[in-house]
């Protein structure tokens, strides 16, 4: 299983645990009603938080693949100008 199944897993799995917790408690409806909308705007801060994270690490990394790509394209065409000028050198030795 990956690791966001797991997560959603955990989190759907608490989410529900504490709503049945709630809803079983010895206390009048609208208390149980304000505990239930405190809870679940907990939770729903907690996942816009995880998400924040993986949204920059996913923009980190795309980062990181620009800048690593750009190297490697300096790289081979910095090798194709010199296998070039190899190649000129050789015909014009052979001339």
């Amino acid at each position: 299983m990956t690791n966001s199944k797991v997560f959603w897993s955990i989190l759907t799995a608490a989410a529900a645990g504490a709503a049945i917790g709630m809803l079983f408690a010895p206390e009048q409806g609208d208390q149980t009603r304000k505990k239930i909308k405190k809870s679940a705007n907990d939770w729903a801060s907690d996942v816009l938080d995880s998400l924040e994270k993986g949204k920059v690490k996913v923009q980190d990394a795309a980062d990181r693949l620009v800048k690593n790509g750009a190297a490697l394209k300096d790289e081979a065409v910095e090798t194709a100008d010199e296998r070039l000028g190899d190649a000129r050198t050789k015909i014009n030795k052979m001339n």
